[in-house]
């Protein structure tokens, strides 16, 4: 058993409650490709409960981007649909253990987030001048 580090949780903790909007999501996004590494990892193991446990994570996230997503134009809709679609293939990986399912899902995943992740450096070269890094 570990240890917790405070140093850690007070920079990680403090990261977060500093963080725009835009900042959370880009997080969010690289929490769900975090939890479907862990995913395939425990799939690959056999290790039902971890690929259970991460893949729920994974789920949840895809679910808080889908209620907070404002869907009252296209773009938002459009994003809607596909948030659908990746909590789908998380769903049947889930319960096939189906990588390709997985792979999918990561993929539309990993698009969204180098997409958000320009968009927030984007708006950091706007409010701060040309130095901003995500």
């Amino acid at each position: 058993m570990s240890i917790p580090n405070p140093y850690a949780t007070a920079y990680k903790n403090n990261t977060t409650a500093t963080a725009s909007p835009g900042e959370l999501t880009l997080m969010l996004y690289n929490g769900c490709l975090k939890f479907i590494k862990q995913t395939r990892m425990a799939i690959e193991k056999g290790d039902i409960q971890a690929k259970n446990t991460n893949i729920i994570k994974a789920q949840n996230i895809i679910r808080e981007l889908m209620v907070t997503l404002k869907t009252d134009n296209e773009i938002g809709k459009e994003m809607m649909r596909m948030y659908d679609f990746i909590l789908g293939r998380l769903i049947d990986a889930n319960t096939k253990s189906d990588l390709v399912a997985l792979a999918e899902a990561e993929q539309f995943v990993v698009e969204f987030r180098d997409t958000w992740k320009q968009v927030v450096q984007l708006d950091r070269q706007k409010r701060h001048g040309q130095g901003g890094k995500a």
